[in-house]
């Protein structure tokens, strides 16, 4: 295993600042200067800090319920599309999963409201959505069915197949140039609001648990707030955008 060089300078440990710890007393306890050189990973793992909620491995599965599902998140890309190796700091978080287990569902007024997305389904999923857990060494998210996005179909995110009250748009490439013909550079390209909708989700559902259909449809130019919803960007370089009904502000014609 390779060793990891930490090149802090030295550290001096004051037991007065651990005083408030179960079992430390200032009086009974000296600490020297701790001197950080070569370790291997072995040596300082228990000092990594997970953000996930570890499962013990006593347990042999997870259950979501109500409206809740669990699921298997896909890794982050470690290179770029031309093959640069991103670190650790440089990599999106993942939106991309596979549901592993879903709830049995939800009530609405009188009607028993199953969930519509099945086991093995690839989703994109809202950005800070769900809790993570560590279950079998593997990270999972445990969300809502209404923070699923949209179902991915293909590898591309063109095909996304938007779910409840969301819709899929391209949005409208940014201008090149200002009024007076300068040419605009990427950093300050105002980010577009204008786009066309080619995927619409199913609909909402009422206070009986009926569906409604949106009332947008594809293939129409839309303004929506500008910084609403989740951006994302196709192999063919164009940009998208899934957001809410709701964001939408107007159709243009």
């Amino acid at each position: 295993m390779a060793a990891t060089q930490l090149t802090s300078s030295p550290v001096t440990v004051s037991v007065r600042s651990l005083a408030s710890l179960e079992g430390l007393r200032a009086s009974s306890a000296k600490f020297g200067t701790l001197k950080l050189g070569t370790l291997k990973q072995s040596q300082f793992r228990s000092l990594v800090v997970r953000a996930a909620s570890v499962v013990a491995p006593k347990y042999t599965s997870i259950k979501p319920l109500g409206d809740r599902v669990l699921v298997k998140i896909k890794e982050a890309e470690e290179k770029t599309m031309g093959g640069i190796l991103l670190p650790s700091t440089a990599q999106s978080k993942p939106q991309e999963g596979e549901v592993v287990a879903v709830g049995e569902g939800r009530t609405i007024g009188k009607n028993k409201v199953d969930i519509t997305v099945p086991t093995g389904a690839q989703i994109i999923y809202s950005k800070y959505a769900g809790t993570e857990v560590e279950f079998n060494d593997v990270k999972h998210l445990i969300l809502k069915e209404d923070d699923i996005v949209g179902l991915l179909e293909t590898e591309d995110i063109k095909d996304l197949k938007p779910l409840n009250d969301r819709v899929f748009i391209k949005v409208a490439e940014a201008e090149e140039k200002t009024a007076g013909g300068l040419l605009l550079t990427e950093t300050t390209k105002e980010k577009p609001s204008i786009g066309t909708v080619i995927a619409v989700g199913p609909g909402t559902l009422d206070e009986e648990g009926k569906l409604q259909p949106l009332s947008i449809s594809t293939g129409s130019t839309v303004l929506y707030s500008k910084y609403a919803g989740n951006d994302f960007k196709g192999k063919d370089g164009s940009n998208y955008i899934a957001l809410r009904v709701s964001d939408v502000m107007a159709i243009l014609s």
